[in-house]
């Protein structure tokens, strides 16, 4: 068995792309391997901010022979079929086929053997299909080359057992040559396989394996902070990116001036986090220190001196600009802002920001009458002011600060803190792991804001197609869903969206919902069918109400006694479906008692009667568990019913009233939930 090993150097990769080309190239070699019918036992794939490579062990050294039997005409068979049979053949004649008897007839059979080519001729035409089929979020092409790339291509290492499999792609011929850290390293080499490869790279300043380069960011950047008595701020999403910039990672440490330590902590880590991809230090008491961690790629005689001293510069650059528009934008108030926002297009069709903040103002001041401890003043106060801070100089140079800028600018206005707090917080929950507001003014104006957008859209016929969601709306549905299920919210969704001018597209809107949480639910491990089996009743647009009685449902069916029942009802409604359509009538009316001719049809009758009387309640008092326990009472008698009564008598009468008692069945049940609805 032999190891292939495939590398492709060019100029840097943008360090978003790194790890899924790495996986989807090792993923294509994969495919293209196992149709050539090359078994192998291992497959790794790796990515630095140069190369990304492919090691496969375990290969054979050629393919497998292959013998195959092509059964042809009869002996005796018309000329045209044989001759299109030699045909198919490549050149064999009969005397090269065997004539074989099969189930007593006499048939030709050819037995075709193919030598299995060896593998390192076979690989060339693998890995230049899965090079070629590799896809890119952006690409390019240089120089005269038609072929396309991330970057330009500087080298293709391709080997096979120690040896060269021969291939070219994009002007660069194939070879056992690498090159190890652009600056430290630069000079090129040879290697003979993959061992040899990884510590030669290793000597040569490259550090091949993304996890280990993770992780000695991490433990020097620990160790630093540590030595100076501070804690490194967790960001794993900035970790996996710097992991993807460097490929022999020298992690430093640089100050940030006095001057600049009075700026909000969201400018400071902003800027250091956006546009410089420093790390954020932390004192013993989670305040923000004056510190920062730089991950270099390179090694320095002066030990980074130099290299912290040019962060340094930057970073007070960066810093200077925001201290600028932070003392600047102070000097006006947000309420004096507010006229600006009819300059900024919301859409071309729903108006301009000023417009939606009208709008949002009037639905969130009627929703706070639905949130306990929402006062009304203050929720005005907060949609009045919550989109004033898109006319600030920070927000304008720094716009993933919208918001939390408007909360630092509402606090020094002089504004309560709850009003400030929801100018911060309107905008969440923007996915599904964002914390989900729990202060009433907050939960007001960001339910406004949302439900606002997703009437507007509705509005003028802009809805998500497929895939495809521009203006975010499925996120702005999941966010109004958490923030009135995760705050127990009873919102009549119908109304409010008719009151936010959605009356004609309200029901679409709803169903819209419905399927955002049934999507949402799934982490719950709630089935979809459950969700189904409720609303089926119709009328319900409470999805608090909602989902507790799709739990309750969930619990009732998950129990013995349920899935006993649920196989009762089934079993009913399908005698019920095969009669009615033979007989061309329903049987929905209530049964005769003098019609009864067993006990059974008595106590079922009796049963029926004993769950519509604890149920009805217990449904109205929204006890949906203990309506669904009263349902277990129908358990014993259905049972009983089934076994001693013969529901298709030959009495006619009797028949029909056995019927209707069947239909009974169903309505007691259907006044809970629709049985039908229910999968497995």
């Amino acid at each position: 068995m032999a190891e292939l090993l495939f590398e492709l150097l060019s100029e840097e990769i943008p360090a978003r792309m790194q790890a899924r080309a790495a996986a989807e190239l090792k993923a294509l070699i994969e495919d293209g391997l196992k149709s050539a019918e090359l078994a192998f036992s291992r497959a790794e794939a790796f990515a630095t901010p140069r190369r990304i490579t492919v090691v496969i062990d375990g290969l054979p050294i050629k393919q497998p022979d292959v013998k195959e039997e092509r059964k042809g005409p009869q002996t005796g068979a018309p000329q045209r079929a044989i001759d299109g049979f030699l045909k198919s053949l490549g050149g064999l004649t009969l005397d090269d086929c065997e004539q074989r008897e099969i189930k007593g007839k006499t048939f030709y059979v050819a037995v075709l053997e193919r030598r299995g080519r060896a593998t390192v001729d076979v690989l060339g035409d693998i890995l230049l299909d899965a090079v070629t089929a590799l896809t890119w979020p952006k690409s390019m092409r240089w120089g005269t080359q038609e072929k396309r790339w991330v970057r330009p291509l500087h080298g293709v290492l391709a080997l096979f057992d120690g040896a060269v499999v021969p291939l070219a792609y994009g002007g660069v011929d194939s070879g056992r040559e690498t090159a190890g850290h652009r600056f430290l390293a630069p000079d090129s080499f040879s290697v003979d396989g993959f061992s040899d490869y990884e510590a030669k790279l290793t000597a040569a300043k490259v550090m091949l394996r993304p996890m280990e380069r993770r992780a000695s960011i991490f433990e020097q950047a620990q160790k630093l902070a540590s030595e100076v008595g501070l804690s490194l701020r967790a960001d794993d999403a900035l970790l996996d990116e710097v992991t993807g910039l460097v490929e022999w990672p020298v992690v430093l440490m640089g100050d940030i001036s006095p001057e600049y330590t009075a700026l909000p902590d969201e400018v400071l880590i902003g800027s250091m986090r956006g546009h410089q991809k420093y790390f954020s230090l932390l004192n013993s008491d989670g305040a923000l220190a004056a510190k920062f961690i730089v991950v270099a790629n390179m090694e320095t005689p002066d030990r980074g001196a130099a290299v912290i001293k040019g962060n340094e510069r930057v970073l007070r650059a960066r810093l200077s600009d925001a201290k600028f528009f932070w003392d600047q934008d102070r000097k006006t108030s947000l309420a004096a802002r507010t006229t600006h926002l009819a300059d900024i297009v919301f859409h071309a069709k729903l108006g301009n920001i000023d417009e939606k903040v009208d709008r949002v103002q009037a639905l969130a001041s009627e929703l706070a009458g639905f949130i306990d401890g929402a006062d009304k003043d203050r929720v005005r106060s907060a949609a009045r002011l919550s989109k004033a801070d898109l006319v600030t100089g920070m927000v304008g140079e720094f716009p993933e600060l919208q918001g939390v800028m408007g909360r630092y600018y509402a606090l020094h206005d002089g504004e309560h803190a709850d009003v400030a707090d929801a100018i911060r917080d309107h905008y969440a929950p923007l996915g599904p792991h964002d914390a989900c507001p729990r202060a009433p003014v907050s939960v007001a104006v960001a339910l406004a804001d949302k439900i606002d957008t997703l009437v507007g859209f509705w509005t003028i016929d802009e809805k998500p197609t497929g895939s495809k969601d521009p203006y975010a709306l499925r996120r702005a549905a999941l966010g109004v869903i958490r923030l009135i299920v995760e705050n127990g919210l009873r919102l009549p969704l119908l109304a409010v969206f008719e009151r936010a001018d959605g009356k004609d597209i309200a029901s679409d809107l709803l169903a819209f919902f419905i399927d955002r949480l049934k999507v949402h639910m799934k982490g719950r491990a709630v089935r979809h069918d459950m969700i189904d089996a409720v609303l089926a009743l119709g009328g319900e647009d409470d999805l608090v109400r909602l989902l507790a009685r799709v739990d309750a449902l969930q619990a009732f069916i998950g129990r013995e006694d349920g899935v006993n029942l649920l196989t009762a009802y089934r079993r009913a409604a399908n005698i019920l479906k095969i009669e009615e359509k033979k007989d061309g009538r329903r049987y929905d009316a209530n049964p005769e008692q003098a019609l009864f001719t067993q006990d059974e049809e008595r106590a079922l009758l009796r049963a029926l009667a004993a769950v519509r009387a604890d149920s009805t309640p217990a449904l109205r008092a929204e006890r949906f568990e203990d309506a669904m326990s009263a349902l277990a009472g129908l358990r014993a008698p259905v049972d009983a019913f089934f076994d001693k009564v013969t529901v298709n008598s030959d009495d006619a009468p009797v028949r029909e009233n056995r019927l209707k008692l069947l239909s009974q069945i169903q309505s007691a049940m259907g006044e809970i939930a629709d049985f039908s609805k229910l999968e497995g």
